[in-house]
This record gives C-alpha cells, structure tokens and sequence, in this order.
C-alpha cells in the first residue's frame, strides 16, 4: 500500500495484525463448527479457544522457512494451542 495514498481507516485494515487476527477467527469459527458437529469435544474446543493466539515475529520466522504464509500462521498458533491443535491443522 502506497503511503501517501492511505487513509488510515484503509490503512488498519492491511495490516498483519488484522489479517491474522481475521485468520484466527476464522480458524476458530471451524473449531466451533466442528464441535456442534460432535467432532471437537467441549474440552477441547475450551483449551482451543483459551490459548489460540499468534505472534506476527514468529510468523516472520517460520514463514522464512517454509515460505508460505499459512503455513506460518498455523504453526505459531500450533505452538501456542498444543496438542489440540491437531484440530485447527488437520480438521
């Protein structure tokens, strides 16, 4: 985005805090589904949603590994949820 071109009500929208954050909620918003669904039980849905977070520096890190962006993503919020988060990857 070109600076002098931004408004910053645009500005905030591009950012990588709030692209991942909607990635999360999104994420997130599966897990629920799947639990309605009978396939995440409430424990784990609960621990899910108690530690799922990102940190955009990790992301940085990993995706200069893997080079690919969602990988990336996955992989710090992995870190962070733990072994539930074998639902969030492989769901």
């Amino acid at each position: 985005m070109i600076e002098r071109y931004s408004h910053e009500p645009m500005k905030s929208i591009w950012t990588d805090q709030n692209r991942f954050k909607v990635w999360l909620d999104i994420e997130l918003a599966v897990c629920r589904a799947w639990n309605k669904l009978g396939k995440i039980s409430n424990e784990s849905l609960n621990i899910i949603l108690s530690k799922a977070k990102f940190n955009i520096e990790r992301i940085n890190e990993i995706e200069e590994h893997v080079k690919h962006d969602v990988i990336a993503f996955l992989t710090s919020v992995s870190e962070e949820v733990g072994d539930e988060s074998k639902y969030i990857q492989n769901m």
